[in-house]
């Protein structure tokens, strides 16, 4: 069974381990914004406490008193502010707090004045009074111990909730990929049989029990149709054998019972092939070297012209006596027969072309074989291939080209079907693609 490339357990644990980070970093983001927050809401209440004495303070005495806190200061021009802070506050005039040089931290608020030009402002340099920047470092550390431990606690959750659900699930789907039809395990039911899982479990090993029922039902037919369609042909065969030995058989007796005796056999490897793909085996039929297409091709001819009778056709074969196929007899003797009597049976009047295309665009032998018929619709040329579709009154029942399909791709056989204006061109290869492309 092949492996997933991404498990479970590990999606879960990575899910749970960057949900838990996430919310750490946000706590560890949240915490200290609200320190600093805190702090600069300190600073600004301070400020403006010494704010409304220094104004009281001024409008009583009228002048500026010196601020009852030892790190504020009162400054009546901007000349008088530290270097640091005059060149930011002339460009960042509305701002209240600034950065220094040295580690100085700077806050300030605007001191009103009863005159415009009396104002002035309070200036507190906060750098030892600074709680949160001392212990940042300390908070920092804190917050990662704790990020930290929070990941851990969420990988175990991740891996105690991953054994309890993706391990059975695992368990399943590892089952469930060794299943094939000759190999149908019996599938174990997690012990908690009333959760989404178990229930999926119970489901595929009931699915799996109906298809080992239905495969066993089906091995019964195929023996049994094994056995009656082969009796008749093996009786059909021996007897025309006996028959060939009586003296007195005319020459075309002696021939229809000929041909009687190649069809009977014919059809006989025909039924062990069908048998063969209805029970999806991977025995092939025996090569016995290259098959001559031309002969073979002539006996299906003559076998499907009785589809000719009373038509107006013209029927043209174009097929060197030098090209063989690398495909198996039967094979390729149904595949001619399904197609070359599909021609003959949707060509009222007109021509049936038969030949050969040698190897063009490095395709390798094909053969071609073209009728005048019908023309078919677009959506139906689509799945034309599949079991009972056929255009709208035809007489078959729709299988010969699904049969043919079957065998294309269990033999790698490359085919293709057209049609336009009324001219259906079908091509197959005469060698299994891996053969055909060397």
């Amino acid at each position: 069974m092949k492996r997933p490339r991404r498990r479970l357990r590990n999606r879960l644990m990575l899910a749970f381990g960057g949900f838990a980070v996430l919310v750490a970093g946000l706590f560890g983001l949240y915490a200290m914004s609200f320190m600093y927050a805190t702090e600069d809401a300190f600073f600004e209440a301070a400020l403006q406490e010494e704010a409304v004495a220094l104004e009281r303070a001024r409008r009583a005495h009228g002048r500026w008193e010196t601020p009852r806190s030892p790190y504020m200061k009162v400054y009546t021009a901007l000349a008088q502010f530290p270097d640091d802070l005059r060149e930011r506050y002339q460009r960042e005039f509305w701002r209240e707090e600034f950065a220094g040089r040295d580690g100085r931290h700077y806050h300030i608020k605007t001191l009103s004045a009863s005159n415009p030009a009396d104002g002035a402002w309070l200036v507190a340099e906060v750098s030892r009074q600074l709680v949160v920047r001392p212990i940042r470092d300390r908070v920092l550390q804190l917050l990662a111990w704790s990020a930290a431990a929070v990941l851990a606690l969420a990988l175990a959750i991740a891996y105690w909730l991953a054994r309890r659900t993706a391990a059975p699930l695992a368990r399943l789907a590892t089952q469930v990929g060794s299943i094939t039809p000759q190999h149908l395990p019996v599938l174990a039911v997690p012990e908690r049989s009333d959760d989404e899982i178990g229930l999926v479990a119970q489901g595929v090993s009931d699915l799996v029990e109906r298809i080992r029922t239905f495969i066993g039902r089906e091995r019964e037919f195929t023996r049994d149709a094994s056995h009656e369609l082969r009796t008749p042909l093996a009786v059909i065969g021996s007897t025309s054998e006996r028959l060939l030995e009586e003296p007195g058989l005319s020459p075309a007796g002696r021939q229809h019972l000929i041909h009687l005796r190649q069809s009977a056999l014919q059809l006989e490897r025909t039924v062990a092939m069908l048998l063969s793909l209805a029970r999806e085996t991977q025995d092939a039929p025996p090569m016995t070297g290259p098959v001559a297409v031309l002969p073979l091709l002539e006996r299906v001819i003559l076998d499907q012209a009785v589809l000719l009778e009373g038509k107006s056709i013209e029927l043209d074969i174009d097929v060197p006596s030098d090209v063989h196929s690398e495909l198996p007899e039967p094979v390729l003797h149904i595949v001619l027969s399904n197609l070359i009597g599909n021609a003959f049976a949707h060509t009222e009047a007109g021509r049936v072309r038969i030949g050969v295309d040698h190897g063009e665009h490095g395709r390798g032998t094909r053969l071609c074989i073209a009728n005048s018929g019908y023309d078919i619709a677009p959506e139906l040329l689509a799945s034309v291939h599949r079991p009972y579709r056929r255009r709208e009154g035809s007489a078959g029942l729709g299988l010969g080209l699904a049969i043919v399909r079957r065998l294309c791709e269990r033999y790698r056989i490359d085919l293709d079907i057209q049609t336009l204006d009324g001219l259906t061109r079908v091509e197959f290869g005469l060698a299994p693609l891996a053969e055909a492309a060397k």
